[in-house]
């Protein structure tokens, strides 16, 4: 996933903010140990304030993506709202058995005891989000976190101005600052909470920046989840059902005009079916956006100028490199348009095969053996998600067992990050840790384990250590193997 704002995005932080950053987050100190004992009752309280003030402001945040993005409506309720709706509906089903302490049994070194573990807030959360799907990956973290009893700092991305002014409306109307706060601003904001001594960090954005933040936590020993992205791969196999593979992967490609973090990278489709693949590929392409990709209403825009002008330099880089255009291919950097853009030919060695796209530009990739994509596959760092499609469930499951990946759909797109009964996360360069549902509840509070002592054994263990201690101790290790 592409940064908020690069380090050399250094700006400068006035005096003001810096103060009312540091009131916020000391006010947020007594509130996070008083939340600590909250109960379950309360934090669904919360959630539905949360719940209510979005479906409040549901129209404002559908024109806000409008006006960030040129977002269309369909995809904003089904990539923003959608998601976070579901997720709320599962934290009021599900919390209070997430949050139960579990019993465990006793080891034989530690029978007389009764234990479990207990789920308790971890304390001061930051929240940093990028601006690509602003409100989703700003609210959808939020959840968990003041579920498990952890108060917070939000910041919003300056790319997504007027989706960060709906969101500050939202919080406002659900909390005091002194519970949950938005801060905007530029990466000059974003250094200055790194700052603080914060008990866990949320961030989603690159591994470049992620970096820094991984850095900063570290200063004060903060635990941190880390949503990146990466370049996620396609693979086609000559048994895939070709029609339904192409049309989900067009779809996933051009949906927020490619700027999704879990969208198709780059495709490997087998040789016997790349003409195919190619064909189908063109005409849905030009069912859905016509001969003028730019006047079609169903396609967004790339966020800002400055990241168009890096996708058409992008493009540049692989027709001087020898990469063939197959499909649009049209670039207009100052009205944020890139056209849904198919690459064949592209070498290795070409810019948009190292760097993440995040753009609807969507390179071909003709090969022969399974080998060769496993081996460009694994030297390359690990991905967010892997995609495979294929009628050999065989083949899918070597695929799946040669590879390592954040997720991995076989014959889908991108619907893993809507199933909230499994982990969302990266592995390595695409992240560290996970969220969604109770994964969400995992990263956002310490596992505390109890343990309750009926029976004091161990005092057989007392020095002096004599002929008793060297029986039990033989018992207890007999027992144990």
């Amino acid at each position: 996933m592409l940064p908020t704002a690069t380090p050399a995005e250094t700006g400068t932080l006035d005096a003001e903010l810096a103060g009312r950053i540091r009131r916020v987050f000391d006010a947020q100190r007594p509130i996070a140990l008083r939340w600590r004992e909250s109960t379950v009752a309360e934090r669904l309280g919360r959630l539905e304030r949360l719940r209510a003030a979005i479906l409040d402001q549901r129209v404002a945040i559908i024109e806000a993506l409008a006006a960030d993005l040129s977002r269309p409506p369909v995809e904003t309720e089904l990539a923003e709202l959608l998601p976070l709706l579901s997720d709320l509906a599962d934290h009021r089903r599900h919390l209070a058995r997430w949050l139960r302490p579990k019993r465990v049994r006793p080891t034989v070194p530690t029978l007389g005891t009764r234990a479990w573990v207990q789920r308790e807030p971890r304390g001061r959360a930051l929240i940093q989000a990028p601006w690509n799907y602003p409100v989703a990956l700003t609210l959808g973290p939020l959840i968990p976190a003041i579920a498990c009893g952890n108060t917070a700092i939000l910041k919003t991305s300056e790319f997504a101005p007027h989706s960060s002014q709906v969101m500050g409306s939202i919080v406002r109307a659900s909390f005091d600052e002194s519970e949950v706060a938005l801060l905007e601003g530029d990466a000059a904001v974003g250094r200055a909470l790194l700052e603080l001594p914060f008990d866990h960090i949320f961030f989603t954005g690159s591994p470049a920046v992620g970096e820094i933040v991984m850095t900063a936590a570290a200063r004060h020993l903060a635990s941190v989840t880390l949503e990146l992205g990466g370049k996620s791969p396609v693979i086609i196999d000559a048994s895939a059902d070709i029609d339904r593979a192409v049309d989900a992967i067009a779809w996933a490609k051009c949906l927020n005009a490619g700027q999704t973090c879990i969208a198709p990278d780059h495709v490997y489709v087998h040789a016997d079916v790349y003409a195919e693949v190619l064909a189908r590929f063109k005409r849905r392409l030009s069912s859905w956006y016509g001969a003028d990709a730019a006047a079609a209403p169903d396609l967004a825009r790339i966020v800002n100028e400055r990241h168009a002008r890096r996708l058409a330099a992008l493009l540049e880089d692989a027709r001087a490199s020898g990469a063939a255009v197959l499909h649009g291919g049209e670039t207009d950097p100052e009205r944020r348009f890139v056209a849904p853009t198919l690459l064949g030919d592209v070498p290795d060695g070409a810019r948009i095969m190292r760097e993440e796209i995040f753009g609807p530009v969507l390179p071909l990739i003709a090969y022969r053996s399974e080998d060769e994509v496993l081996e460009r596959i694994n030297a390359a760092p690990k991905p967010l998600a892997l995609y495979i499609w294929t009628r050999r469930r065989e083949l899918a499951r070597r695929l799946i067992r040669r590879t390592s990946a954040g997720g991995t759909c076989i014959n889908q797109v991108a619907l893993q990050f809507v199933h909230h009964n499994l982990p969302f996360g990266g592995v390595n360069h695409s992240g560290i840790g996970s969220y969604h549902g109770e994964w969400g509840i995992r990263a956002f509070s310490h596992e505390r384990a109890v343990l309750d002592a009926k029976l004091q054994l161990s005092r057989a263990f007392f020095p002096p250590y004599g002929k008793r201690a060297r029986r039990m101790l033989a018992l207890l290790t007999k027992w144990s193997t």
